[in-house]
């Protein structure tokens, strides 16, 4: 950085010492870096109440005739058969996966997260259009018992989730009612959240023979969660934590209770 400064012309002569004192100084830390996302959607009254509508699914009491899902899909999952078998751990040695896989199709898995359970509802689909969402939707209205006459169902602004076709099988289905957070608000679906528990103790070393396989180590991760199924810890203060870093312009209303529904 020294060198880049005296090349440059900003100083006349410098030394890596003087750079290091003059970052530690200010505390600076150039080489680090962090992602962010420049709002697209204003952080006004209506973000919000939408941020508020959510945190209150998680957190309020709910009827005995009420549940919560979260529902997304994981999509483009490959199963990259291996060119040359994996082999086991040895002692000093780790797995050892071969570098070349062949392509054999991808899967997607819709899944629904229980708020208060942690139970898992889950389908696998080669396709990710309405059709395959509504066959989803299909399943939970048969796996959900009828005494649970609302059904809140929290997922994002895909265009696919607000069609037509999802928009006719609401109707028909009354008990179903989605809530969407605002724009890049991902992290208020808690199924990300057991997305990426799947990714680490299934999805981390993708080798299997064809997208049968994948289906069914899906399934069988499924089957083995919902055996020893959690919900996930949620409360209103991290809701205001993260909306208190939020920039928003002047004016604009803090999140710290949730709403009751």
């Amino acid at each position: 950085m020294a060198r880049q400064l005296v090349a440059e012309g900003v100083v006349l002569s410098s030394s890596p010492d003087t750079v290091w004192r003059i970052l530690e100084h200010h505390q600076l830390k150039p080489w680090r870096h962090h992602l962010w996302l420049s709002p697209t959607v204003p952080r006004d009254e209506a973000f919000a109440a939408a941020i508020q509508e959510i945190s209150a699914l998680y957190t309020r009491p709910l009827r005995a005739d009420e549940m919560v899902l979260c529902v997304d899909e994981k999509t483009s999952l490959q199963p990259r058969p291996r060119k040359s078998p994996t082999l086991a751990a040895r002692p000093r040695r780790p797995v050892r996966v071969e570098h070349e896989y062949g392509r054999a199709g991808a899967l997607n898995l819709f899944a629904a997260f229980d708020t208060r359970t942690g139970k898992v509802y889950g389908r696998t689909a080669e396709r990710k259009r309405q059709v395959e969402f509504i066959a989803f939707l299909e399943q939970l209205d048969r796996e959900i018992p009828a005494t649970i006459t609302t059904v809140h169902i929290v997922l994002d602004n895909l265009r696919m989730h607000k069609g037509k076709q999802v928009q006719a099988w609401l109707a028909k289905h009354p008990r179903f009612v989605f809530h969407h957070p605002p724009v890049h608000c991902s992290w208020m679906n808690q199924v990300e959240q057991w997305f990426s528990i799947l990714q680490r103790k299934r999805l981390r070393i993708a080798d299997f023979p064809d997208k049968a396989a994948l289906a069914e180590r899906l399934q069988a991760f499924i089957t083995e969660w919902n055996q020893v199924a959690h919900p996930f810890k949620w409360n209103t203060k991290s809701v205001a934590k993260v909306m208190a870093k939020c920039k928003r312009a002047e004016g604009s209303p803090e999140v710290s209770q949730p709403v009751a529904a």
